[in-house]
């Protein structure tokens, strides 16, 4: 097909400028992702009674795991040897860099934390519970990265590929070729299954401990692990590997998803 056939995204990154400071699209639907991930836990906390200030606690335990977690995860997953010659360097996340899956374990981490402290609330009901609006979360992410001209597809002739702009700061340099929108593959798999997850509790199925923990980490990591195969690659050792990066991280979450669903099976 001819390249200017397709569509061409041409969306600043930033919202809006002033004095030297911008608020950009990523940041705001990174912030929008946790206030309606957190009103779906107070609808749900209601539902079942349980108190609202334990909540306003936990959503400070959730944002400092996933933030420093996937910051961690960027920099340790991806670029180790430029993190640790540069260690000042992870502090500054405005610069850009978070992975998903050192966030998706930071998150756990701060949980095992929160349920030290607030031993009123069961870890694995909290983790059932937030099994919800994480692949929302997820997915508003996914957003801020198409509108950042990130996390790009491999080049392809499909009907609905997209050019995106190449910056430099803030000066675009060029365009990439007609690639595939990951971006976009993602976030609407997870749209899809935080539907899945918020009708099987509604309707109280596979609501057994341990069985919505386990379909959100097969049904995402699994999306994941999938779409990975119409990315780019993320950094250059990765066209030495038999998977992806993000494919080989996404592999024992798979595991665990599974392990949950299968014990809680076998126990019936």
């Amino acid at each position: 097909m001819d390249p200017t056939s397709y569509f061409h995204w041409t969306g600043n990154p930033e919202i809006f400028r002033f004095d030297g400071f911008a608020i950009r699209w990523y940041g705001v639907l990174f912030a929008l992702g946790f206030i309606i991930g957190y009103q779906i836990m107070v609808y749900i906390f209601k539902r079942e009674n349980k108190p609202l200030k334990e909540l306003e606690s936990l959503i400070l335990y959730i944002i400092l795991g996933t933030v420093i977690g996937a910051r961690l995860g960027h920099c340790f997953f991806y670029e180790p040897d430029y993190y640790l010659r540069n260690p000042l360097e992870i502090l500054m996340v405005w610069h850009g860099g978070l992975a998903s899956h050192g966030g998706a374990i930071g998150i756990l981490l701060a949980l095992w934390l929160f349920s030290r402290k607030h031993k009123k609330i069961n870890l694995l009901w909290l983790l059932d519970r937030l099994a919800i609006p994480t692949p929302l979360a997820a997915a508003f992410i996914r957003f801020g990265n198409f509108f950042n001209h990130e996390i790009i597809g491999k080049p392809t002739d499909v009907p609905w590929a997209i050019i995106f702009n190449i910056y430099q700061g803030r000066q675009v340099v060029g365009t990439t070729p007609p690639v595939h929108p990951s971006q976009l593959y993602e976030a609407f798999a997870y749209i899809g299954i935080f539907f899945l997850l918020l009708i099987f509790y509604k309707k109280n199925i596979f609501q057994r401990p341990g069985m919505p923990l386990g379909l959100l980490f097969t049904l995402v990591f699994t999306a994941r692990f999938l779409i990975e195969f119409t990315k780019a690659p993320q950094a250059d050792f990765e066209q030495f590997l038999p998977l992806s990066m993000g494919q080989l991280l996404s592999i024992p979450f798979i595991l665990v998803g599974l392990f949950f669903l299968l014990k809680k099976q076998k126990s019936t």
